[in-house]
């Protein structure tokens, strides 16, 4: 990945915005005995991520910039990918033009994955109906 100067370390804070590579493991066979037949190295941009409802998974967005290895991803095109799968992969970012926006997004973003996870926990231990009052005012 030449074209990216990715060299900030991101584990765990990956937002909205950032040029990342990673490296991901591609298996073959099926899932009940699956072998692993390479390494496929991504850059992609980070189009949009959301957290999921019931078991509060983070899912990127991708937008492919560039990818090698095996099985490479079409540049381009749109993929979606859960955050503990790209965060297994090592992966790094590109400094952006305004570092203090970046900031406020991953504040946004952070905020968000609180309240999912007060959500779930709520849910979790059959006070939904508490969450909802507390979180309306």
């Amino acid at each position: 990945m030449e074209n990216q100067d990715c060299s900030i370390n991101v584990m765990g804070d990956i937002c909205t915005g950032d040029t990342i590579v990673f490296t991901e493991s591609i298996f073959a066979g099926s899932f009940r005995n699956p072998r692993k037949i390479g390494e496929r190295k991504v850059c992609a941009n980070i189009i949009s991520e959301s957290y999921g409802k019931l078991k509060q998974q983070h899912t990127f967005t991708l937008l492919i910039i560039e990818s090698s290895g095996v099985q490479p991803l079409k540049v381009g095109k749109t993929y979606l990918r859960k955050g503990r799968n790209i965060h297994r992969g090592d992966p790094h970012r590109a400094i952006w033009a305004d570092e203090a926006l970046r900031v406020r997004v991953l504040a946004e973003k952070h905020s968000r994955g609180r309240v999912a996870s007060l959500s779930r926990n709520a849910r979790k231990s059959g006070k939904e109906n508490d969450f909802i009052l507390f979180s309306r005012k």
